[in-house]
């Protein structure tokens, strides 16, 4: 059952009875669930999730409901903290959980998690993205400072991101040789550098460790299907790369000139996570 609603509080009062009263098809029981997972929002400037069923609201109030029964009722591994630097903090992402929420709720959202469990409690910032399916580093800012001093690094291409992905069949060898791929992806240049790692001729598949010279959306996934090596168990792009193991693309390190301590930092994914470790139960 999907339902998406905006609804007008005519009188003051609860939010959960305005919601029971507004949308009498879902119980009291699953609004509070869908409120928890922040499925809610409050219509302000800006806009915030609503999680308290019992916040008051005034006459002229407005919410949006945006509910998705199979959504809310999915799960996913827990995220790891493995590298708290105070005013920053890298994290380990599990395949099935995004980087932030949207509109139909964040309870599997990397950010929420962040709030819920980092210790001490400090706000979060979200510094880049990785794709739902994908695992690996995602850094998070803990002030207003560092996100914007990270952040430029980020928009100035001086954080160097290295992932590793399992792609279809054997690279040719002038392909290789090359070791870029520059195709424009939305009419924007772009480059991604690789190398091959091995090939597994038994399964016919290639290993290979990707550096991003630019960051559009879904640039690997995007760019290796269109040399006709679709990166494994991308539900997405390319055909004949199914995998039951999920998307073979992991984020295994950053590296870069920290701008609040002037030091170099590189940090790389324990080989506890690596992506053939984790599909027996993290």
């Amino acid at each position: 059952m999907k339902i998406s609603r905006q609804i007008t509080a005519t009188t003051a009062g609860s939010a959960i009875e305005l919601l029971a009263a507004q949308v009498p098809e879902l119980a009291k029981a699953r609004l509070k669930d869908a409120m928890q997972k922040g499925a809610v929002q409050l219509l302000t400037k800006p806009v915030k999730r609503l999680r308290r069923a019992q916040f008051m609201l005034n006459p002229g109030a407005q919410l949006a409901l945006h509910y998705d029964a199979e959504l809310l009722q999915r799960q996913c591994k827990p995220a790891r903290l493995l590298f708290d630097q105070r005013e920053y903090s890298i994290w380990f992402k599990p395949p099935g959980m995004l980087s932030q929420g949207n509109e139909w709720g964040d309870h599997l959202s990397l950010m929420r998690y962040a709030e819920q469990h980092l210790q001490p409690a400090r706000p979060i910032f979200l510094l880049h993205r990785l794709d739902r399916e994908a695992s690996g580093l995602v850094m998070l800012a803990h002030n207003k400072k560092a996100a914007a001093a990270l952040s430029k690094l980020i928009a100035q291409q001086q954080i160097n991101k290295t992932y590793w992905i399992r792609v279809k069949g054997q690279l040719a060898a002038d392909l290789q040789s090359q070791a870029v791929i520059r195709q424009s992806l939305d009419g924007k240049a772009c480059e991604s550098r690789f190398r091959v790692l091995r090939y597994d001729a038994n399964q016919d598949y290639s290993e290979c460790e990707v550096q991003l010279i630019t960051g559009r959306k879904h640039q690997i996934r995007r760019h290796f299907a269109a040399v006709g090596h679709p990166v494994l168990g991308d539900p997405q792009y390319g055909k004949g790369n199914k995998s039951a193991s999920g998307l073979a693309l992991q984020a295994i390190a950053l590296g870069f000139n920290c701008p609040l301590t002037r030091r170099q930092q590189h940090f790389t994914l324990p080989a506890s996570y690596y992506f053939d470790v984790l599909q027996p139960g993290l």
